[in-house]
């Protein structure tokens, strides 16, 4: 029972991060859980392997004894003297968030850890959403950090920051295109860019391929962002730069991914549901579709033939910076 329960959790499937938790502590919080499944699965009876000879009364006269053999169980497999049959488990980390972040956490179990490796070499986007609060700067970007500065924000309308966020994915497309490596006058480039499949084949800044307002009411604005090589920092600055570029302030208050590659917001387990057969059932209807995206995508990326390096592009340090925008939509 035990060996069969952990074949069936040889894979990946995606968890629910609350904010205020660290990542570790859910990927041993699900662990514990899964062990706890594990170990509580009911063992086989003792086999009958063992002989020994026992005294026991002569038939007809009981005040002489004779030792006969007897088959006792052997109990070196028992639960009570072996200890629990599972005391570690094997689980990756996909794509981190960090103690305030909350949303969709990839996790791996076993065999399924070498996945993770596919899943960061095809490059794949994810989707977040990021809610900000104009009016105030603090010294790390959040809400709860120190207060540096406020400011007004009456001037501010949703053509404005429209405007701006239109800007911002211009020069991120631009600077996609670029570090994809593509050759713009063939017919491949050409194809990948109709499919959405553009992105870049090595390391790079963080890459915004699209972003817009979902919500506009002052002080508080949501967005959506789709990218890929970013972290939770780096959004959050992402909205103080926002505010830079509205003549005012702003911080953020929520980060939230809402997609990570092929698992969405309806993949992720919650934490009443961090138990062995939920995950081992998650990990089964996962298993089609993460094997159909990764031969598609690692087959587009084999396709792609490599060209020399691209150049920095526009001259400064990343696309995540909105500093120097006008700069950059008019080259």
């Amino acid at each position: 029972m035990g060996s069969s329960g952990l074949a069936r959790l040889q894979g990946l499937f995606a968890v629910y991060k609350p904010p205020g938790l660290k990542w570790l502590h859910v990927r041993e919080t699900v662990e514990l859980q899964l062990l706890k499944g594990l170990n509580a699965q009911q063992c086989p009876a003792p086999e009958q392997r063992r002989v020994r000879f026992l005294l026991s009364p002569v038939e007809g006269n009981e005040e002489k004894l004779t030792l006969t053999a007897t088959s006792v169980p052997s109990l070196t497999t028992h639960r009570l003297v072996r200890g629990p049959a599972f005391t570690s488990l094997m689980i990756g980390v996909g794509h981190r968030l960090d103690v305030q972040a909350s949303g969709v956490l990839v996790l791996a179990v076993g065999h399924g850890r070498s996945l993770l490796t596919d899943i960061y070499n095809a490059h794949l986007t994810k989707d977040y959403t990021v809610r900000g609060l104009l009016g105030k700067a603090t010294d790390n970007f959040c809400e709860d950090g120190r207060l540096i500065e406020k400011t007004t924000y009456d001037h501010v309308t949703r053509e404005r920051l429209d405007r701006i966020l239109a800007m911002i994915q211009g020069s991120h497309q631009k600077a996609l295109v670029m570090y994809s490596n593509l050759d713009l006058k063939s017919q491949e480039a050409y194809e990948m860019a109709v499919q959405g499949v553009v992105r870049p084949m090595n390391k790079s800044p963080m890459l915004i391929s699209g972003i817009r307002c979902l919500h506009f009411a002052p002080p508080e604005f949501l967005l959506e962002v789709q990218c890929m090589h970013e972290t939770q920092k780096q959004l959050r600055k992402l909205v103080h730069e926002i505010g830079l570029e509205l003549k005012t302030t702003a911080v953020c208050t929520q980060v939230r991914r809402t997609r990570d590659g092929f698992f969405r917001l309806d993949d992720a387990l919650l934490r009443t549901q961090w138990d062995l057969h939920k995950i081992q059932d998650a990990i089964q209807a996962a298993a089609p579709r993460v094997a159909a995206e990764l031969k598609k995508n690692l087959s587009l990326k084999l396709s792609h033939q490599q060209l020399p390096s691209a150049r920095q592009p526009w001259g400064f340090r990343g696309p995540s910076s909105t500093s120097k925008l006008e700069d950059c939509a008019g080259e």
